[in-house]
């Protein structure tokens, strides 16, 4: 599995993504789940994915195989909104299933895989959709400006208390980090490396991408500061006025 998370601000998107593909006990794995198109001035378009990565990737390599060798075939590269570009990996995720499914299930092997979608075309406004593994599609709205996927529960909560399209950049690459924090403290299959993708609006040119290490210092300040913080905040709150209730009194 895997954990994915994009945001859409009025600054611009951040992109995130672990690359863990396979925990077991004595075999952990890791593959790069974010894949970057641009053309600099006039489109960039970052694409997060989770679940089968066979899937996932042979959706993506068939849109850029068609782009590059036949170029009026549809791929990301010659997209003409981002709702296209939507559209044209949901059909591609169609396309590898029915080919793929019947083979992989066969071989009790899940199929599924699912995208999310974003960036940027020159002539639009930023744009962030989540793909789902039938190939139809939805985009992120104003009063939640945030998709994720894969392993989603244990980082949401974060994110629902602090991320809104006002945040800045800097403090939403903040929460994403603490958001990835806890998913990786709660479940195995997710873990480090982190990509880090930020996009700034009307730029049409990536801007900064990081990616993470287990052993990174920032990382690791992070899950030892927001750590800490927890314990502090737990230990500052009231106490509730029913405890020492029920108990015989002498």
């Amino acid at each position: 599995m895997t954990y994915c998370v994009a945001i859409k601000l009025d600054e611009g998107l951040v992109f995130a993504s672990d690359s863990r593909t396979n925990a077991g006990v004595d075999d952990v794995r890791g593959g790069g789940k974010m894949r970057v198109f641009a053309n600099a001035g006039e489109r960039v378009v970052v694409t997060l994915s989770a679940g089968n990565l066979s899937t996932t990737q042979n959706a993506l390599n068939l849109l850029q195989h068609r782009a590059r060798h036949a170029p009026g075939e549809p791929g990301i590269e010659n997209a003409r909104s981002m709702f296209e570009v939507a559209q044209r990996v949901g059909d591609a995720m169609r396309e590898v299933r029915e080919r793929d499914d019947a083979y992989l299930r066969s071989s009790n092997i899940d199929p599924a895989g699912t995208f999310i979608v974003g960036g940027q075309i020159a002539g639009e406004e930023p744009r962030l959709f989540l793909v789902y593994s039938e190939g139809n599609f939805i985009e992120c709205s104003g009063q939640y400006p945030y998709f994720q996927t894969g392993e989603t529960k244990f980082g949401k909560p974060i994110l629902d208390r602090v991320i809104n399209p006002q945040t800045s950049i800097t403090e939403a690459c903040k929460t994403v980090l603490v958001s990835f924090d806890s998913t990786i403290r709660s479940n195995l299959s997710v873990g480090p490396p982190i990509d880090l993708q930020i996009y700034n609006r009307d730029a049409l040119v990536p801007g900064a991408r990081l990616r993470l290490e287990e052993n990174d210092p920032y990382l690791q300040a992070i899950h030892a500061q927001w750590n800490e913080s927890l314990r502090r905040a737990v230990q500052e709150l009231p106490g509730p006025d029913w405890m020492g209730q029920g108990q015989d009194q002498a």
